[in-house]
């Protein structure tokens, strides 16, 4: 059916005038010749029919012919459609004798009217025909006859060779030529929206992908989806599709290329495919792969040309002819360069239509090919375990061997999800037993980090009962130890590690391995004796036993008869722990734990206890005050993690790194959005957001996380304490003493249980303290508020101490309270700057005091250096309580009186700056590790001290001052 001019796409508009121009010219006596070419599905049959329709209603007469290669055989097949039986043709004659009657007769049909010869796919005609055309053409142009010839040419690189095109002979004055050319992402648009009027832009631009540039393939793909109902969304498979048109569409494109072009775009649609394995991330590659491999130049599945070579190779075909190919159909539309610059189909639709009809298994063997042939020509790593992805087993070394380390590069990019998949697929490569062992304990890691799956657990089980040597029995012992641990069953968690501990124990240690002369043993390749793996396993069961309160009192009070009967069965690491848990449980002070855990670091570790004995030290330092030296502790424990193991240390470091940014009040470190919620409730770090979403005036949001949980729900474990005093405090912010007070005690009664008593961990006494005061009840309020003075004396850091000589000052009130309160400033301005919170507190206790005492002038003092030392912090709740408290202590200006850029804190400034110079809140948080809330905040602050209410009046304000 012939489409109306109006639903004509612009790139045959022109061809078809071009035809109506032709014909007229016809119609006075001035025939011709007018070839139309182009690539298959542009369109060149439909232009060629509604200028036969055209030519009829201005009374010509219209000859048609399609050509197909079924009459190829057939002598003179295509002219007889033309001009119909003839009585004198006589198919013995010769192809002379047989031309002169097919020319006799035109002419003769030319004599009663004008003629339209339309000659459709010319280049597909028998070749008498053919030969009887082109001399047509040559007849037209000796004499003025009324006989318009029209002839589509099929015009595209292929990989094989075309034969000369049909005016080759012909010359270049005997014809007028048009190519159409593919449709514009314009033209393609109006198509879809002409026939969904409705659909949005992303949809018809999936749509115009998937059409690739063919008016054949679009109009096929808008008839597929109008009969399915206009579905929501593009299928990226034919197999969603009815009733097929765009797949017998392909099917057609593919036959009419032939068959080098149709293996080389299938080769091109496998290795496409392969490219499209990934995980959750990008998808992109990693910067740098070949450097890896020690390659030189771009990775050969990236360049046109090198990507051309190897699919030469898959297909058999000429190198030069396909990537000749890659550029024209990367014109044609039909291919498009991805953001690595590789040549891929349009739509994944379309890559699908064109592997329909390959048998899976010849598609999984051509991935293997192309995996293998990959490899031999020195292609990056992960490339090939794409394809590997998407074959069989192999089985052959060097598979597993490319997934593996395919697994290690994606976990060095932090991709995990991609890292599980080339894990899962080497699975089923044949392996050693060893090699098997260590691929599930990885594997198994990444799934039970990755909550993805509910395989993690067996697999890490699996991995332990295969043979292996005796360390990576330990690593697996670990990474299933934390996978129970985190899954509610501590219980579990360290019996199991006792158990596997027993075996080590009765096994020979291994002799030792030979060294080659010349040649140092890495240090973790080490035979380490079996005393060494117990005391790992002893540590891992330590650490794991803090998530129940009877399992950690319970191990605890084995490893400190261990160490009173016993002591030189324990190695540094679990020497180190027994210093954590004095110093929870006030039995040392910050001093001499310090000093026990330096002469701990001092001593020769090994690489399976090291993480232990790191993060065990870096705990006590943040207790300790000790930010920098925790801060070193913290990165070389990260440093040294094995990123595909689970280890609890891992999650212990990253807690203790949180600890130090909220024990110097770092605001900034709070993300936009708080983290999921959990199922196995809630986290340490969902306790440092909810106290850093109060501090930083942020209350609806407080609000909601601390109401997010249902904390009879959830198993005990420490951070479920951290949680409660976290939700004690925003309980008391948001003017529910007596909740808050609920929440502290439980808290208490936790950590009391847990034979935890220092202050170190959780101050929930002074907390309690202050909600009994405000709720009236000065004798408990005291009773807590001195048993902490005297825990944090024990402990003796300038933080802990200074806290509670805070909040006793608070609940004692009167002369000695201010005495408390002077005392607790003055020993941490003497503290290092990690106290900077709470000398805040400090100050903010003081000042009022000193307003109760009447003493207004220190008080305003006090209160003032309150207010700016919380702005400088960001803690906009100490902020304006200070303000609050000075107006209510008759001050006639707000603290911050200052205007203009000297009104701004260091943070405002700098970030104003950096706004007034153009860049976004996004850049301003990465380039000073912000969270963007935190830069919007700091914005909207600086906006009010300058008076501004637009970004782009900062530059002209901070140039002001």
């Amino acid at each position: 059916m012939a489409v109306a001019h109006s639903e004509q796409p612009g790139e045959h508009r022109a061809a078809a005038a071009l035809l109506a121009d032709a014909a007229a010219r016809a119609r006075t006596g001035a025939g011709g010749l007018v070839l139309l070419r182009g690539a298959t599905g542009t369109g060149r049959t439909t232009v060629l029919e509604a200028a036969a329709e055209s030519a009829a209603g201005h009374g010509m007469r219209v000859l048609r012919a399609r050509c197909a290669p079924a009459d190829a055989a057939v002598p003179f097949a295509a002219a007889l459609q033309l001009l119909g039986p003839l009585t004198e043709f006589d198919a013995t004659g010769s192809e002379r004798e047989l031309g002169a009657v097919l020319r006799r007769t035109l002419d003769a049909y030319a004599d009663q009217s004008p003629l339209l010869v339309a000659v459709d796919d010319v280049h597909l005609a028998d070749p008498p025909s053919y030969r009887w055309l082109v001399e047509t053409a040559r007849h037209l142009d000796r004499l003025p006859l009324p006989i318009l010839l029209a002839v589509t040419e099929r015009s595209q690189y292929d990989v094989d060779p075309p034969a000369p095109g049909f005016t080759h002979t012909l010359s270049p004055a005997l014809v007028r030529t048009h190519t159409l050319a593919p449709l514009t992402p314009d033209s393609a648009a109006g198509l879809v929206r002409a026939r969904f009027p409705d659909a949005d832009a992303s949809w018809t631009g999936d749509c115009v992908r998937a059409g690739a540039g063919s008016p054949l393939l679009l109009r096929a793909l808008l008839d597929d989806l109008a009969a399915s109902g206009r579905p929501e969304a593009v299928p990226a498979t034919c197999a969603a599709l009815y009733p097929g048109e765009y797949q017998a569409s392909v099917s057609w494109w593919l036959d009419s290329a032939g068959p080098g072009t149709a293996e080389v775009a299938r080769a091109l649609a496998v290795l496409d495919e392969g490219w499209d394995q990934k995980g959750a991330g990008t998808g992109r590659l990693p910067p740098g792969p070949d450097a890896a491999r020690g390659l030189t130049g771009p990775p050969l599945d990236r360049v046109p040309d090198r990507l051309g070579a190897l699919l030469a190779e898959l297909a058999g075909a000429d190198p030069a002819r396909v990537a000749g190919w890659l550029t024209a159909m990367t014109g044609l539309g039909l291919l498009r360069p991805d953001e690595l610059d590789r040549p891929r189909y349009a739509h994944p639709l379309l890559r699908d239509a064109v592997l329909t009809g390959v048998p899976v298994a010849r598609r999984r063997a051509a991935h293997r090919t192309a995996a293998e042939t990959m490899l031999h020509r020195g292609a990056p790593t992960e490339p090939v375990a794409r394809q590997l992805l998407l074959s069989e087993p192999v089985h052959a070394p060097w598979a597993s061997s490319v997934l593996q380390d395919a697994a290690s590069l994606a976990l060095r990019d932090d991709r995990a999800e991609d890292a599980v998949a080339f894990l899962r697929r080497a699975l089923d490569e044949p392996l050693p037993d060893t090699r098997r062992q260590r691929l599930l304990t990885e594997l198994g890691s990444l799934e039970v980090a990755g909550r993805t799956s509910s395989a993690g657990i067996p697999r890490l089980t699996e991995a332990l009962r295969l043979p292996g040597t005796p360390q990576d029995r330990v690593r697996a012992a670990i990474a299933l130890g934390t996978a129970l641990a985190g899954r509610g069953k501590p219980r579990a968690a360290v019996d199991m590690l006792r158990s596997v501990g027993e075996q080590l124990a009765d096994e020979p240690d291994p002799a030792p391995r030979t060294a080659t002369p010349g040649r140092t043993q890495p240090r973790t390749e080490q035979t380490l004796p079996a005393a060494t793996l117990a005391a790992t396993l002893q540590s891992a069961a330590a650490l794991l036993s803090d998530q129940d309160q009877t399992v950690r009192r319970e191990v605890y009070r084995e490893l400190c008869d261990t160490a009173e009967h016993t002591p030189e069965l324990l190695g540094p690491a679990t020497r180190a722990l027994l210093v954590r848990y004095a110093a929870t449980a006030g039995l040392t002070s910050a001093a001499e734990a310090m000093r026990r855990v330096r002469a701990l670091l001092a001593e020769p570790s090994d690489p399976l206890t090291e993480p232990f004995l790191l993060g065990t030290a870096a705990a006590v330092a943040q207790w300790a005050d000790e930010l920098d030296e925790a801060d070193r502790l913290v990165e070389r424990g990260l440093a040294g993690q094995r990123p595909g193991l689970l280890h609890p240390m891992h999650q212990a470091l990253l807690n203790t790194r949180d600890d130090i940014a909220a024990a110097r009040g770092q605001f900034g470190r709070l993300p936009d959005e708080p983290p999921l919620l959990p199922d196995t409730g809630p986290s340490n770090a969902h306790a440092h957001i909810l106290l850093a979403l109060v501090d930083t005036g942020r209350t609806i949001e407080a609000r909601r996380l601390a109401d997010g949980f249902d904390l009879r729900e959830a198993p005990d474990s420490w951070e479920l304490n951290r949680f409660l005093y976290a939700r004690g405090v925003q309980r008391a912010a948001a003017g529910d003493p007596a909740g808050a007070l609920h929440d502290f005690l439980e808290c208490g009664r936790r950590q009391s249980a847990r034979e935890v008593v220092s202050p170190v961990v959780t101050p929930w006494r002074s907390a309690a303290a202050e909600c009994w005061s405000a709720l009236g009840d000065p004798r408990e309020a005291l009773a807590l508020a001195e048993e902490e003075l005297r825990l944090a004396r024990e402990w003796g850091t300038h933080r802990t101490v200074g806290r509670a000589l805070r909040t006793l000052a608070t609940v004692t009130g009167g002369r000695r309270g201010l005495e408390l309160a002077e005392e607790a400033v003055r020993l941490l301005r003497d503290a290092p700057a990690a106290t900077e919170p709470e000398l805040t507190a400090a100050l903010l206790a003081q000042g009022r005091l000193l307003t109760a005492a009447g003493e207004r002038g220190r008080a305003r003092e006090c209160l003032r250096e309150a207010a700016e030392r919380a702005e400088r912090l960001g803690a906009l709740r100490l902020r304006s309580l200070a303000e609050e408290a000075l107006r209510e202590g008759g001050a006639r200006r707000p603290a911050l009186a200052r205007t203009g850029s000297g009104s701004l804190t260091d943070s405002e400034l700098r970030i104003a700056r950096l706004a007034a110079d153009g860049r976004t809140n996004t850049e301003i948080a990465g380039l000073l590790h912000l969270a963007r809330r935190t830069v919007e905040t700091h914005l909207t602050s600086a906006y009010k001290k300058l008076g501004i209410r637009r970004r782009g009046e900062l530059k002209a304000a901070l140039d002001a001052d």
